[in-house]
Parts: C-alpha cells; sequence; structure tokens
C-alpha cells in the first residue's frame, strides 16, 4: 500500500486537486506542504492534533511540512464554520499565542535544516501595501464566486463584515507566497477550508500559468475535530495545564463506540492491520480498543509515562477504588468556604471543572448523576467540612466517567 493509498484507507482524504499528481508527490516525499493554524488561543486542541498527526505521518514518508502560524490571518479571523465573527485580538495576545503553538509543535515535527520549517504569515501579510495587494492579488478573485463559497454563503443572513470578507484573499496569498519562497507545492486543510484553499490555487495558477503545479487537498479533519474537540465541561487541550494527561486520556477511553475504530484509524500510527483486526470486536472488546485509543494518544501527546500513569488510574477507578494519586485535583480555595468552614456540593462540581455553572451543578445532581466520595448525591445543599477535604481530599464523579479529586491543605 502506497503512502496515499493509506491516506485514503484511513479515512483521511475528503477532497483532492490533481489526485494522481498529488498520490506521486506524496508517495515519493517530494511534497513540500503546508497546514495553517491561526493563533486564537494560547494552547493547540484536538482540532488541531489531528492535523499534527497527519504532518508527523507525511515528514515520516519523506514530505516536508511547513507548519504556518497565523500570526496575520488571525488579525482578520476565519469566518468559515462560524455563525458569528471571531472575538478580535490584540497583536501582543495573538504573539503569545503564536509562541505557544511553536512549543507544542516541536512535541509532533521534526523541525531544522532540510526538515520541517515554522512560518509566521505576519511576515508577510502585515507588511503588504493595501493598493499594491488589490492590484496584484484582487483582480484574480471574482465576488460572484467568493460569495457562493459555504464559508461566506452561511454568514450571508447574519452578516458578513469586510473584514473578514478578505480572509479569502489573505488565505490565498499565503499559499502563493509560499509556492514562490519556500516551494510549496501542496497545502492540506479541514474539508470546510475547501473554498478558501482552492482560492489559493487558482491564484497560483492565474498568476504564474497552468503550469505552476499547485496542488490542494482537504480532509476529513475539520469536521471531525469539531465534533470530538469538545466535552461538557469545554474544550479538549493539547497543554497539560488547561487539559491534563489524566482528562486527556478519559477523553479518549470515553468516544462514542461508532468513533472507536475511525479515530484508531485517523490518528494512531498502528497499521491498519491491526486495527482492522478490532472492527468486529463487540462488549468488551470495545472497551480494550478504546484504552488502546486513549493510551496511544495520550502518549503521543505527553509521555508514555503520562499515559501509563493515566491508564493505571482510569483502571483502579472503574474497579476497586484504586489509586487516585494521578488523577486531576484542584484545592478548593479558601474563599469558598462559608463562615461555618463548609463548603457545597455545587461549588465542588463548579471548582472541579465537572460542571460548567452551578446551574449545571444542580440540574447534574437532581437528575442523579453525582458522586462524592463514593456517595451518590441527591440532595443540592449537601455541604462538607475542611477535615472531609483534608489528606487526599475527595473524589468527586459525574456521570459514569468523569472523575476529579478536591482537597484542601
Amino acid at each position: 500500500m502506497t503512502v496515499y493509498e493509506e491516506l485514503v484507507a484511513r479515512g483521511l482524504i475528503a477532497q483532492v486537486t490533481d489526485e494522481k499528481e498529488v498520490a506521486e508527490l506524496i508517495n515519493t516525499g517530494k511534497a513540500t506542504f503546508y497546514i495553517g493554524f491561526d493563533c486564537t488561543a494560547d494552547s493547540l486542541h484536538v482540532g488541531h492534533f489531528m492535523a499534527l498527526c497527519l504532518m508527523k505521518r507525511l515528514q515520516m514518508a519523506g514530505n516536508k511540512p511547513i507548519a504556518l502560524i497565523g500570526g496575520g490571518t488571525t488579525m482578520v479571523g476565519d469566518p468559515s464554520g462560524r455563525t458569528d465573527m471571531r472575538k478580535m485580538l490584540t497583536k501582543e495576545d495573538i504573539d503569545y499565542n503564536a509562541e505557544c503553538f511553536k512549543r507544542q509543535m516541536e512535541k509532533f515535527i521534526e523541525f531544522g535544516d532540510g526538515k520541517a520549517l515554522m512560518l509566521n504569515n505576519a511576515e508577510w501579510l502585515l507588511s503588504l501595501n493595501y493598493v499594491e495587494l488589490l492590484r496584484e492579488v484582487g483582480a484574480c478573485f471574482s465576488v460572484n464566486n467568493m460569495l457562493r463559497a459555504e464559508c461566506y454563503k452561511q454568514r450571508m443572513e447574519k452578516g458578513l463584515s469586510f473584514l473578514e470578507f478578505n480572509y479569502m484573499i489573505m488565505q490565498s496569498y499565503d499559499f502563493y507566497h509560499m509556492f514562490q519562497h519556500y516551494g510549496c507545492n501542496m497545502q492540506f486543510g479541514g474539508n470546510d477550508q475547501w473554498s478558501n484553499m482552492l482560492g489559493g490555487t487558482e491564484l497560483i495558477r492565474r498568476k504564474l500559468g497552468k503550469d505552476a503545479h499547485a496542488m490542494t487537498i482537504t480532509l476529513l479533519l475539520n469536521s471531525e475535530g469539531k465534533k470530538m474537540g469538545k466535552t461538557a465541561s469545554g474544550a479538549v487541550w493539547l497543554d497539560p495545564n488547561k487539559t491534563t494527561p489524566y482528562d486527556f486520556y478519559q477523553y479518549w477511553r470515553n468516544v462514542d463506540d461508532a468513533d472507536v475504530i475511525k479515530c484508531l484509524k485517523m490518528l494512531t500510527f498502528l497499521p491498519l492491520e491491526q486495527i482492522q483486526e478490532m472492527e468486529s470486536w463487540e462488549g468488551s472488546q470495545l472497551n480494550k480498543a478504546k484504552e488502546i485509543l486513549a493510551y496511544e494518544l495520550t502518549a503521543l501527546v505527553h509521555s508514555q509515562e503520562e499515559a501509563a500513569k493515566a491508564q493505571e488510574t482510569a483502571r483502579g477507578l472503574f474497579t476497586s477504588g484504586g489509586d487516585i494519586a494521578n488523577m486531576p485535583a484542584t484545592e478548593v480555595p479558601a474563599e469558598k468556604f462559608a463562615e461555618d468552614g463548609t463548603v457545597g456540593a455545587i461549588d465542588l462540581l463548579v471548582i472541579s471543572g465537572l460542571c460548567s455553572s452551578n446551574g449545571d451543578a444542580r440540574r447534574n445532581i437532581q437528575q442523579g448523576g453525582v458522586e462524592i466520595a463514593g456517595n451518590k448525591v441527591t440532595d443540592v445543599s449537601v455541604r462538607f467540612t475542611k477535615e472531609d477535604l483534608a489528606g487526599d481530599g475527595l473524589v468527586v464523579k459525574r456521570g459514569k466517567k468523569n472523575f476529579h479529586r478536591v482537597f484542601v491543605k
């Protein structure tokens, strides 16, 4: 099986231009490809993780990745998949987020001479003269075609700002610039980026001629990342200070039965033959497949040591109580205690991050989905003392699989 055939077999490919040429470049290790990452937060998340796995996979096959940090495009904001305008960030916020991205990407991709490149589109976008850009690039874009693009069409009813309308042109210019200056001949992105990305391919061909071999591939990454990238309490981050290794492990351990094999194919580096053997697994065997998925991905993002700790803790909690030392834990702030030295169950659920608000915590208690210290909590007024929370503290459980330890020193 060739490298490209494996990408198809793993369910990664959505749409492709010039498929025969794309396959030839990838299979021979001659693709110099980029994936863009806008700096909208100070950590990468599960959706980005899927793209990073692909970059790692292609680099292992001899191809050259370009990780493009969107220091410039983030100042405009991608309207794709959005029902409203993104929050405007300052240049200082964007620069800080870009540095955080760089540190996390280095865990997945090997940078250096002749290897992967890390670029920031602020280097060329922020210095562009507006009138020169209009003359050089603007004439290559049809407003009628742009308005038919899905990324804009879905925003027309609620309103699309002129600022966001420029995003396609900026993203297209990125590919055009890197094609000329870095030999970038291929772009990858989520399937919701198809129209944006085609703009770059067409710009290169219109400016440099039909023989300019620029290719576009969209993947089933963005739609899957958006579907799987959030839990009830928020996004799943790659930064261990935002999502602990245990929580990261538990997130993948708890994926829907229907998604296990798909995730194993798309995200792990296990041989396809091994994964295909799991397709007939049911019941407890399917839970074993989930453990394999959770371990492999936690090891990839954090380390094998952290993955082993998370797995040991999770197995213990689901059996006889187990060792809670590696469970994510939060110290209860002094100000959360009332004058009588007690804190409510609702507060503990919110402090632990198991519930997003007091109302969410109250609903979970009333629906019978909360246990604290092994006892089901059905009364929203239940309170605990500092003595209860001393030492190892208390294990708070929401639902069947979400655990967190709370304590006081």
